[in-house]
């Protein structure tokens, strides 16, 4: 079969394209409209569908869309409720309604060519569970716990799959929703909300957990697989902070707080699960997965021996479990992911033809890792343009800032490069037989999703990767599946003594992560960028504006 998922309601609209049960394709919208997620998750903006992201899925594999046979829409009116009914104060919710319901004619206008009919409404958590338990390798039997802002009706999902069946537990209702609160503490802060929550999560490592016992009364567990969260006082816990205001020791406190309380529930929750289940094997999916601090919280204390995450934890992660859950429904051999790079690519020589028709000086050297390596080594910033682009919010060594990782003012400086909060961590990528000497936490640790603790011997070694609680955000790489990745990470070592390279994402502050040549180019003109390596070929800062080694303009 060949089925195309979309998401398109709420935020982070994708598709993806799932063959005979495999992933051939998947991709977010905002990579191609450079809008950052999109659009935001606003009532009038529930009509708009991943149009660009699906058409390339599609030319991708080479199909037409009357060549397909399913559409997967991951969310399902039928089952939702009046906003009112559920307790949340949206007025305009019912607009979102509207436009899912005629989801099936948007998508044929989208898609020309595509039969309506074909289009069938896959529950909004059932499709965040599929992304987990169908993608994650060698899970077989397995728990699967999703949370989230909502869905129809529910914030939550714990289900167990047998087999190529997804049997639901247990469904938190609406308004109870840690994703909502979390949302909720995000504005309060200053930060953008349903976008920078991962601030959040970085601002609450600078603070104390002293209003814990308050949140406690708001947000717990309930001990049936549920939980309450809704109605946190936040203005009276502290002052709400500008979008361009200093933050205050209040602030972080807070932030440490919500973390704290939101770790506490999850603990309980999985433990619920567990003890319903008695799996070796816990999925995590849904957009409080992306909470890589309360991941590994739940992977040390835990009652799983195994815990997996989907890489794209959030909304753009449903496109593909819809399509999954389809597939493994009309009982094919559904195949797990072996890697988040589902994205575009371009040959060497399409590469070439773009830089020659930027008119942008370049070279290809022997080996572009080995070029990397030795820039890295002499400190400089390299962007880093390799294979297919990443699927999900992390840049895991496809669409990459690299730097040093032993200079401590690497973390300003990237962060200045990036347009950045200075709070916020960068993270490092190290190969996948080093990191149990360097780091403590799961492994291995591929997508990013883990944080995990530095060894003390190295901390001074790596400050640059090293936040403020003696933890990092690691990605491990494996040889056998980034090759060119693992053999830049081996040179920098033989240049330097370190296996480790700092990793953050190919973007500036507000935009979406580079993905075609253009975005790369127009990233490297306008940062302060060493060395863009883009497939084999170098293009270096000198020369690229033209100056001389003395400075003047050529």
């Amino acid at each position: 079969m060949r089925i195309l998922g979309i998401n398109a309601l709420f935020h982070d609209p994708a598709a993806a394209l799932v063959i005979d049960g495999r992933t051939v394709a998947a991709a977010e919208e905002e990579r191609f409209s450079r809008r950052k997620h999109g659009k935001r998750p606003l009532p009038f903006s529930a009509w708009e569908l991943p149009e660009k992201a699906a058409a390339w899925c599609l030319k991708r594999a080479g199909l037409r869309p009357q060549d397909l046979d399913v559409v997967a829409y991951s969310f399902d009116p039928e089952l939702a409720r009046p906003a009112e009914a559920m307790g949340l104060d949206d007025p305009w919710d019912h607009l979102r309604l509207t436009y899912a319901r005629e989801a099936p004619n948007f998508l044929a206008a989208a898609l020309p060519g595509l039969d309506p009919a074909k289009v069938r409404f896959v529950p909004h958590h059932m499709a965040h569970a599929a992304s987990g338990a169908f993608a994650a390798p060698d899970a077989g039997d397995s728990s699967v716990l999703v949370l989230d802002g909502r869905g129809e009706r529910a914030s939550h999902l714990a289900a167990h799959r047998t087999g190529d069946s997804l049997e639901p537990l247990y469904a938190q209702e609406l308004p109870h929703s840690l994703g909502l609160v979390y949302e909720e503490l995000t504005e309060h802060l200053g930060f953008l909300r349903s976008s920078d929550e991962f601030k959040v999560m970085a601002l609450a490592s600078h603070g104390r957990p002293r209003m814990l016992a308050e949140l406690r009364r708001h947000v717990r567990a309930t001990g049936d697989g549920g939980f309450r969260a809704a109605s946190v006082p936040w203005h009276e816990l502290c002052a709400p902070r500008g979008a361009d205001e200093p933050w205050t020791q209040d602030h972080a406190d807070v932030a440490a707080s919500a973390q704290a309380v939101l770790e506490e529930t999850l603990l309980n929750l999985v433990r619920w699960l567990h003890g319903r289940t008695h799996d070796s094997v816990l999925t995590l999916a849904g957009g409080v997965a992306l909470n890589c601090v309360a991941n590994s919280r739940i992977a040390r204390e835990g009652p799983f021996s195994r815990v997996w995450v989907q890489p794209a934890a959030g909304d753009a992660g449903t496109a593909l479990g819809s399509a999954l859950l389809l597939s493994a429904g009309a009982g094919e051999d559904v195949g797990c992911m072996t890697g988040a790079d589902l994205g575009r690519d371009w040959s060497d020589a399409e590469i070439g033809a773009w830089l020659k028709t930027a008119g942008v000086p370049f070279e290809r050297p022997a080996d572009i890792a080995e070029t990397v390596a030795r820039t890295l080594a002499d400190n400089g910033i390299v962007a880093w343009f390799q294979g297919r682009s990443e699927y999900g919010p992390r840049a895991l060594g496809h669409r990459s800032l690299l730097a040093h990782p032993g200079h401590a003012g690497n973390l300003e400086r990237l962060n200045d490069v990036k347009g950045r909060e200075q709070f916020r961590p960068v993270a490092p990528m190290v190969l996948a037989d080093r990191a149990p000497e360097i780091f403590d936490g799961p492994m291995p640790s591929p997508y990013m999703l883990f944080v995990h603790d530095v060894a003390p011997g190295w901390r001074e070694r790596i400050p640059a990767v090293v936040h403020v609680d003696g933890t990092a955000r690691i990605q491990t790489v494996d040889p056998a599946a980034e090759p060119l990745v693992a053999r830049m990470l081996a040179a920098f070592e033989r240049l330097t003594g370190l296996p480790v390279v700092v990793n953050t994402s190919l973007n500036t502050a507000g935009r979406p992560m580079v993905d075609d040549p253009r975005d790369a180019l127009e990233c490297f003109g306008s940062s302060p960028v060493d060395l863009l390596a883009i497939g084999p070929y170098a293009v270096r800062r000198p020369a690229f504006f033209g100056v001389c080694d003395d400075g003047a303009t050529a």
